[in-house]
């Protein structure tokens, strides 16, 4: 399949410069291995590259971005290769400190691991509100989803956690 080039240099390099770390860091998340993390970024911004939608906003080309690269883990997920292949990396993410948080007896590397082990459709969810800040309606616009949806997704995905981390906090 040819898929012919309609963005130019400046505008790639300028959704790269602005939404390139949001859209790794996603991909991070979604797959948990670095080598696919950057293979779907590679693979979201050629699709942008080629895609002939007219964006009306730096939001509009955020959203789009997030929703590419969500669909393209979801595609990777579901393929042959990703589910008969192991990843040998393991992922490696820094938590976001807060001032808050700082009397927190769960250590950053056990919160990722349990959130790891959540379902991908409540990683997505937990990644771009906890990681990204996004609020809710912006994160079902980016997983297509509705508002309460997202809002559930968080919910159920809060009390897997609690559970998985042995009901702390």
């Amino acid at each position: 399949m040819v898929r012919r080039v309609v963005r130019d240099d400046a505008f790639l390099r300028r959704a790269m410069r602005d939404h390139g770390a949001v859209v790794l860091r996603l991909a991070l998340a979604q797959t948990g291995s670095r080598a696919d993390a950057e293979d779907v970024y590679q693979d979201v911004f050629v699709a942008l590259a080629c895609c002939e939608t007219d964006f009306a906003d730096d939001d509009h080309l955020r959203a789009w971005l997030l929703r590419s690269t969500t669909n393209r883990c979801h595609d990777l997920a579901r393929s042959w290769w990703h589910r008969h292949a192991q990843s040998f990396d393991a992922l490696a993410l820094e938590v976001a400190q807060d001032d808050s948080d700082e009397g927190t007896a769960i250590a950053p590397a056990e919160l990722w691991a349990a959130v790891q082990r959540l379902p991908e459709r409540y990683r997505a969810v937990v990644h771009l509100r906890y990681v990204e800040q996004l609020p809710a309606d912006k994160i079902a616009a980016a997983c297509g989803i509705s508002e309460s949806a997202v809002r559930t997704r968080l919910s159920r995905a809060t009390r897997k956690l609690r559970t998985y981390l042995g009901g702390t906090r």
